[in-house]
């Protein structure tokens, strides 16, 4: 290659290098943008004091149970309960799957399937799974126990967890009567 064919390589990657800082300073003319005093952006964020425990939330206002069990229906927390059959057995004598068996849940203690590893809040947590402690689980699992492993995003109408919760009682050797 003679110096001819170097200096027209040369020419090029400066014409290229000055095209690019050209349009560059030429878009800056013609699109001038005015940068702010300040950078970034104000969020204001409402102060909240929260007074929760490490395993557990307080709910704030008292359920009635009664009133939310009366929303319920059987049929329909059969229907509803598909969700849950993905990862949870119901039928008696039924096996763990991704979740512990659901068969005579109410009422049982918290954590206390055999054969099963639950995560280490709720086998920390020390109560029993009553009506009120379901709606609460069922209304979000992450938010009422943190830290477990129960990736579901819970039920937010009343009635769904009402008919779910019906559902699972009836789905025992001994259903706990109903307020």
């Amino acid at each position: 290659m003679d110096s001819f064919e170097i200096n027209k390589i040369v020419a090029a990657v400066l014409m290229v290098a000055l095209l690019v800082i050209g349009i560059g300073k030429l878009s800056d003319v013609i699109f001038h943008v005015e940068k702010p005093e300040t950078p970034g952006y104000a969020v204001e964020v409402e102060q909240v004091s929260t007074t929760s425990s490490s395993t557990t939330v307080a709910a704030d206002e008292k359920v009635d149970i009664a009133a939310l069990m009366a929303m319920g229906d059987i049929a329909s927390g059969e229907k509803i309960f598909k969700k849950c059959a993905a990862c949870h057995s119901i039928i008696k004598g039924g096996k763990n799957a991704i979740g512990p068996a659901l068969y005579n849940v109410v009422g049982r203690k918290v954590g206390s399937v055999e054969d099963y590893k639950y995560s280490k809040a709720l086998a920390a947590y020390e109560k029993e799974w009553t009506l009120e402690e379901l709606n609460g689980y069922l209304t979000k699992p992450a938010k009422w126990i943190k830290g477990t492993k129960m990736a579901f995003a819970g039920l937010r109408k009343e009635a769904d967890r009402a008919s779910v919760i019906k559902y699972l009682n009836e789905n025992s050797d001994s259903p706990v009567p109903l307020p």
